[in-house]
């Protein structure tokens, strides 16, 4: 499975952005997709999951209420609306694919394939 993530940018404190990811090659072996973000000098960090069946979606809590995960499962993409964003929400966004659906949704290693990580700066 190979993943492309864009739509990355800078937008003011307070702003909208919209992430999109691109699943391409043995999508059909993926169960799930979720976005993952790494601040600088941070460790990477879950923000957001949705399996490609069904309507559950999982979140971070500092995301909750702003942010919103959603897929087409038609393109084989999944999106991210960003809204209200906070100077902490600057980072570098990856989109990541799992091929099981495994013990948790925010534990990184549990995630099989990765996108090249699209970086969103929000300035205060």
């Amino acid at each position: 499975v190979q993943l492309q993530a864009f739509g990355g940018g800078l937008v003011q404190a307070g702003g909208s952005l919209r992430l999109s990811c691109a699943a391409s090659g043995r999508t059909f072996s993926s169960v799930a997709m979720g976005w993952f973000r790494q601040a600088p000098g941070k460790e990477r960090e879950f923000v957001a999951a949705i399996p490609w069946r069904g309507i559950s979606t999982y979140y971070t809590d500092s995301v909750k209420g702003r942010f919103t995960i959603s897929r087409d499962n038609a393109k084989n993409t999944v999106y991210l609306q960003m809204n209200s964003l906070k100077p902490d929400d600057t980072a570098v966004y990856y989109c990541a694919a799992r091929e099981t659906y495994g013990s948790s949704w925010d534990d990184a290693d549990e995630y099989d394939y990765w996108g090249q990580g699209t970086l969103v700066t929000v300035s205060s």
